[in-house]
């Protein structure tokens, strides 16, 4: 080459290269500043704790204060059924938008406003009409929140190493401590308190999660397209997968939306209505703790199978207990039913979901195993439940959980076929 060709080309070499290490060196420090430190952990462990608080008080006590404030099992069924609905759109719009912004913390931000301005919204609301109004916009802004914790979770922990269940267990604990205490505390001073509450709880994980750390995820630089996730979804593995996970769901969400109605037909206090929620919730820890350690000897199908085939007879002997106390010891079995199914799921779905699809992809699993399965629980459990009894209705969902547990082994032997 020309030497002075040479000196022309030469500094643009070195200039290029130069930009290159520097982008690189731009890149690793940026990946070290990712890295989460001990207190951002600790406040997503917290924000997990207060969100499940207050998930216990909606799941738990919602019920009781709306057959308090004298409506029916249909309608409260009704009120169970038109939040997932809801909560369909609501987790794609939420999910897509963390995605598409690369920000969890700023969206949950603005969730725990809107959920609070709704839960002071129904304080002050005595028509059925309006109360389904409000709930279905307390529901566009609370079904999102577990999915997107759960997002940023799973980037969390992909950069450093520690297992889902150590933040998970969190949750349980808040939802344990929750029932345990406003189920005494309800009892002692009315259930009619337990919206007050709640504005409680709320007002504090707002406040945590202005500490929230964001997370990147996936390629970084990648543009978040509807065409690219609509590819990621079209897999078949992914649609039978989720299929398979309604049908466990519809049985799982049968009972969170009745337990408490059933308890109280069978004359159980409040204190006993808290401590079957709190043993379901205690329960879910030691098996966390086992999945973490040992869960990845086992394939996610199998277990998946064995979840199912614990929730069928779970709820078969719901069905046939005649005495409430009964249920407490019958609840614990959460463990290897809810425990089993959590855990797996989120392991088996993020296989099948690359990062940068995370929150959207999270979302989509949340749509199915709450919102649509909530939904579906919601209408033909209340519809059960008012025409042939809480039995029946368990009896449905054992079946349905049979049926889940059928197909994740059928699915099971027909991919190690193919393998």
């Amino acid at each position: 080459m020309n030497p002075k060709r040479r000196e022309l080309f030469a500094p643009r070499i070195t200039d290029r290269r130069a930009a290159t290490a520097g982008a690189a060196v731009r890149e690793s420090s940026a990946e070290e500043s990712a890295m989460p430190t001990v207190r951002d952990e600790w406040v997503l462990r917290s924000f997990s704790f207060v969100f499940y608080m207050t998930m216990a008080l909606v799941v738990s006590f919602y019920p009781l204060y709306f057959s308090a404030e004298g409506y029916t099992k249909l309608q409260i069924g009704a009120i169970y059924s038109i939040g997932p609905f809801i909560g369909i759109a609501a987790n794609l719009v939420w999910g897509y938008a963390s995605d598409k912004f690369r920000t969890v913390r700023k969206v949950l931000i603005v969730i725990m406003f809107g959920m609070l301005a709704t839960t002071v919204a129904i304080t002050q609301i005595d028509s059925i009409v309006w109360l389904y109004v409000a709930m279905t916009v307390f529901n566009f802004f609370f079904t999102p929140v577990n999915g997107l914790t759960d997002s940023l979770t799973l980037l969390t922990i992909r950069r450093t190493g520690k297992s889902y269940a150590s933040f998970r267990m969190w949750g349980s604990l808040g939802f344990a401590f929750s029932a345990l205490l406003f189920g005494t505390v309800l009892r002692a001073v009315g259930v009619e308190h337990t919206v007050a509450i709640t504005i409680g709880t709320i007002s504090l994980g707002l406040a945590i999660a202005f500490a929230l750390k964001d997370r990147p995820g996936g390629s970084g630089g990648t543009t978040v397209r509807l065409s690219g996730f609509f590819q990621v979804v079209r897999q078949p593995k992914l649609l039978v997968f989720l299929a398979l996970i309604f049908t466990m769901s519809f049985a799982h969400r049968t009972n969170d939306g009745f337990l408490a109605l059933t308890l109280k037909e069978m004359g159980a206090s409040d204190t006993v209505v808290g401590w079957c929620w709190t043993a379901s919730a205690l329960s879910e820890i030691p098996m966390f703790f086992w999945l973490s350690r040992n869960g990845h000897r086992f394939k996610e199908l199998p277990l998946l199978m064995i979840a199912a085939l614990f929730y069928a007879i779970r709820f078969f002997l719901v069905s046939i207990a005649t005495n409430p106390l009964w249920i407490v010891p019958i609840q614990a079995m959460h463990s290897v039913t809810f425990g089993i199914f959590l855990v797996t799921a989120l392991r088996y779905i993020q296989q099948l979901i690359p990062d940068d699809y995370r929150a959207t992809g999270q979302a989509i699993y949340n749509i199915v195993w709450s919102c649509l399965a909530g939904l579906a629980s919601g209408i033909v459990g209340g519809w059960v439940f008012d025409g042939w009894g809480a039995p029946v209705m368990y009896r449905v969902a054992s079946g349905a959980a049979l049926a889940a547990c059928v197909g994740f082994l059928a699915t099971s032997i027909f991919q190690r076929r193919r393998e």
